[in-house]
């Protein structure tokens, strides 16, 4: 049995990381560079961003999933919520419940900072990680739009 936690991301998980993220990237399709990578792994560990990272491990100390989420202002609600922006578990460790973990250590972060809300999105097809979302949450009946720049 394979025993997983999750902790906050550490500068020496960089190699891991970076094979979990490039894997997130192309299960979404998504062209990504070593630059953009090095970006994000800036933001994770910089305390003037707001992007935050946290990991699913093994008991051998193999990273076998990852979270970014940030704190965001809430007007309408005069609260701050939480944005789950990835949320990845390497595809020969799924099962583990390592998805499940990580939702639930980034609820506990947004409850210990008193934010109203965890909130994400995932792509209709991804019917594996929405049995997850389907039992820990509620699919809203928001659209989402993006404006290129």
């Amino acid at each position: 049995m394979i025993n997983v936690s999750v902790r906050p991301v550490r500068p020496d998980d960089r190699d891991q990381w970076d094979r979990l993220y490039q894997g997130y990237a192309a299960f979404y399709n998504v062209e990504q560079t070593a630059e953009m990578r090095d970006r994000v792994w800036s933001w994770l560990h910089d305390e003037r961003e707001e992007c935050r990272g946290a990991v699913a491990v093994t008991d051998e100390n193999e990273l076998v999933g990852l979270a970014h989420f940030r704190s965001f202002a809430r007007p309408l609600m005069a609260t701050t919520g939480c944005f789950l922006d990835d949320l990845f578990v390497s595809q020969d460790k799924r099962g583990l419940g390592a998805a499940d973990a990580l939702v639930a250590s980034v609820k506990a972060i947004a409850e210990k900072n008193g934010w109203s809300v965890v909130r994400w999105i995932t792509a209709e097809n991804n019917y594996r990680a929405r049995g997850l979302y389907d039992r820990v949450a509620s699919q809203t009946n928001w659209v989402t739009y993006d404006l290129k720049i």
